[in-house]
């Protein structure tokens, strides 16, 4: 395949998976986004967890919101799960990997704070599990996922499904709705 059809198909992909995810997102966006506003005006916290890519997306979705976005603010109470290394390596080494997003969950959310699970097939077996674990101490869950969601939308009261099949296409939907919750959100708190 030469290189400038590959450049053009990519972005033709991307552009499809754009145009597919407008027309069938905005209402489930705007649920999840009232849900993360209810709970930071009512004093919770917004924890993300995921793997791999979508770890480097709950990563950087949360240091949008404690850092800033759209401009300088009062920071936004959020955590990725997946940053810390210790708890990360002594919870699969302890626990086993399953477990490590689920404990810190467990440790870290209460009631009404908002649980943000990442992964792109919807059946990680640690982001399952965090999710379960939000749903029995009472947080609000939600899910970025992809294909046909797999088993998170079952555990999850707001999901962003992509629809895609694409791994990177996912992951690139993810992060474009990722950054239009952290810029809402921000609005919506009248912070920017």
């Amino acid at each position: 395949m030469e290189l400038e059809t590959y450049f053009q198909e990519e972005l033709e992909d991307h552009a499809e998976i754009l145009a597919k995810s407008r027309a069938t997102l905005q209402t489930p966006f705007m649920e999840m986004l009232a849900a993360w506003e209810k709970s930071i005006l009512n004093g919770g916290k917004i924890l993300f967890f995921g793997n791999g890519g979508s770890a480097a997306d709950a990563q950087h979705l949360s240091a949008e919101l404690v850092i800033r976005f759209i401009s300088d603010r009062a920071p936004i109470a959020a955590i990725a799960l997946n940053t810390d290394t210790s708890a990360l390596t002594a919870g699969a080494n302890d626990l086993g990997y399953d477990a490590v997003f689920a404990r810190q969950v467990e440790a870290l959310g209460k009631a009404g704070d908002v649980a943000v699970g990442l992964s792109t097939s919807g059946t990680s077996p640690n982001v399952v599990a965090a999710l379960e674990m939000a749903r029995q101490k009472g947080l609000v869950t939600c899910a970025m996922t992809g294909r046909d969601g797999g088993v998170m939308p079952k555990l999850a009261d707001h999901t962003l499904i992509i629809p895609a099949h694409s791994t990177r296409r996912i992951q690139e939907m993810h992060i474009t709705f990722g950054h239009m919750l952290c810029g809402a959100l921000e609005k919506r708190l009248k912070l920017a």
